[in-house]
């Protein structure tokens, strides 16, 4: 512990809290004409790129996040992405900016945004999801699941029962119109 002015005792900072409250979650919503909810949810991916906790993803985190989801971006080009939207040119993208980069993204056609999630979960291209492909991909991800948990999540979604989804029924268990 530090001893700051008037020698009181100093505490390291805490990691920021993983929910935005109130105004601040309102005014950034209306900012970006998003819902609130939809600004949490995009706070939390922020979160997670976000990996030493200074509200801010440095080319550096944004690369290890791009990289556990199978995309391989040079240096270079990832560089070339914060300049691109890091309107206050820090060298880094602050939760603001991310914000800004999916509100624009929010304008894409749902249908080839919905086709580039499934891409990333067909780990093989053959256009379907089988549930080696999900457990890989959810723990690149970072999301601690089971072979057997990912083998009933296919069951679960799997319409046709052939052991695997496809695009087809992957928008149906989103309820995707």
């Amino acid at each position: 512990m530090e001893r700051g002015a008037y020698g009181k005792t100093l505490e390291p900072r805490p990691r920021r809290a993983p929910v935005l409250y109130g105004e601040i979650a309102k005014r950034k919503a209306a900012k970006h004409q998003l819902t609130k909810e939809k600004v949490q949810e995009l706070f939390d991916a922020f979160s997670m790129f976000d990996k030493n906790g200074d509200g801010m993803i440095s080319a550096d985190e944004l690369k290890r996040v791009l990289f556990q989801m199978g995309k391989h971006p040079t240096l270079r080009e990832l560089q070339a992405f914060v300049r691109s939207v890091d309107a206050d040119k820090s060298g880094t993208i602050d939760f603001d900016e991310f914000l800004e980069i999916f509100a624009r993204k929010m304008s894409i056609d749902p249908e080839k945004e919905l086709h580039e999630v499934f891409e990333v979960f067909d780990g093989n291209k053959d256009g379907f999801i089988s549930p080696d492909e999900l457990f890989n991909t959810l723990s690149r991800l970072g999301e601690p699941t089971t072979k057997e948990e990912a083998q009933a999540m296919i069951r679960e979604a799997d319409l046709n029962g052939d052991g695997r989804v496809d695009y087809k029924e992957f928008k149906a268990i989103l309820n995707f119109r």
